[in-house]
């Protein structure tokens, strides 16, 4: 596996906050498929959007603009889509999860502290909640790897679906001793 950087720019869209989120992962997967020639090549890319209120929030441009977005998101419930597109065998396919996630009501010392950690910059919504700003998160409605940035086990289902064949748990692994 390798990974390599699209160098896709995420330009502002005019349309939904899931569409925004396809797009750009659409948009990243051609411009690393230009990159890696070879058809017998996967090649998955991955985008997240914040959709507070149907407006899409992508990574903040400054510190506060990464304040803005959570004193917005304080005491609030918000929707994370992640869009995963995926080209193999010839065949590519687009997929979005979407999770609900509410945070607790923030002070304004604890939005400083997280922002001066430097955590929110490249980050949906300027949080990334597998990190610090998993202290800022009440409650997850779904998927939590959709808001870390990848909905792992959609994908697996879609490479299943693709026909892939993938390990699965060994069962003896999964028996209590007895």
């Amino acid at each position: 596996m390798e990974t390599i950087v699209s160098g896709y720019g995420e330009p502002r869209l005019d349309c939904t906050p899931i569409e925004i989120a396809q797009a750009h992962a659409r948009a990243k997967l051609e411009a690393v498929a230009r990159i890696v020639a070879p058809s017998s090549v996967a090649i998955v890319a991955a985008d997240t959007v914040v959709d507070v209120d149907g407006e899409a929030w992508g990574k903040p441009v400054d510190a506060r603009d990464a304040s803005r977005m959570l004193r917005t998101l304080s005491g609030r419930r918000h929707i994370v889509h992640t869009a995963f597109a995926l080209r193999a065998g010839g065949e590519t396919v687009t997929e979005t999860s979407s999770t609900y996630v509410t945070f607790y009501e923030l002070s304004r010392d604890e939005i400083a502290e997280y922002v001066a950690s430097g955590e929110p910059f490249d980050k949906a919504g300027a949080y990334g909640i597998q990190g610090k700003a998993a202290a800022l998160v009440e409650r997850v409605d779904g998927d939590f790897y959709t808001v870390v940035g990848f909905p792992l086990a959609r994908f697996v289902r879609t490479l299943r679906g693709l026909g892939f064949s993938l390990p699965v748990a060994n069962p003896t692994l999964l028996q209590p001793d007895v």
